[in-house]
């Protein structure tokens, strides 16, 4: 299932093309396809690639929790997440998927601990993204984060 991302500026079509196959393959539970989208994932730019998936989480808990994000929103997500995505990835994180949350969030305090390789946050990030997409088109919400990226940077 390739999209056509050429709506998007240049340094974001391959984040949002291997974005999208990543969660694709979570959403139908295909480890293999899983495996090599998060690979591809994985190799692109880890602060662009961290921003544009955590902005389309971020649209993504705002739109579901229209009346706002408390602790047992957040929890409940975070929950949700980890046990669909078990079934079939033992080895989630759920500490992994808080700090996606977390970043997501803008609440992420740097401890000075080292973050999760690529790879693992590529991983989480297409679980917990399948658990929220329900329902939505994963191209909108992609290209929704990425005008909120643009809108943002062209008002500071």
């Amino acid at each position: 299932m390739e999209q056509n991302w050429r709506h998007l500026p240049a340094p974001a079509r391959p984040i949002a093309a291997a974005a999208s196959e990543a969660i694709a393959a979570a959403q139908a539970h295909d480890a293999d396809a899983l495996d090599a989208a998060v690979a591809g994932l994985a190799a692109l730019d880890p602060a662009q690639t961290g921003l544009i998936l955590g902005t389309a989480t971020r649209l993504l808990l705002e739109q579901s929790h229209p009346d706002g994000l408390d602790g047992d929103a957040v929890r409940d997500v975070l929950e949700r997440a980890v046990r669909s995505a078990a079934t079939w990835q033992p080895e989630v994180d759920p500490h992994v998927v808080l700090l996606l949350l977390a970043g997501a969030l803008g609440v992420l305090e740097d401890d000075g601990t080292p973050p999760p390789k690529p790879d693992v946050l590529a991983r989480h990030a297409a679980l917990l993204l399948a658990e929220l997409l329900p329902g939505r088109d994963t191209r909108a919400v992609l290209t929704a984060a990425l005008a909120e990226i643009e809108r943002a940077q062209l008002n500071d």
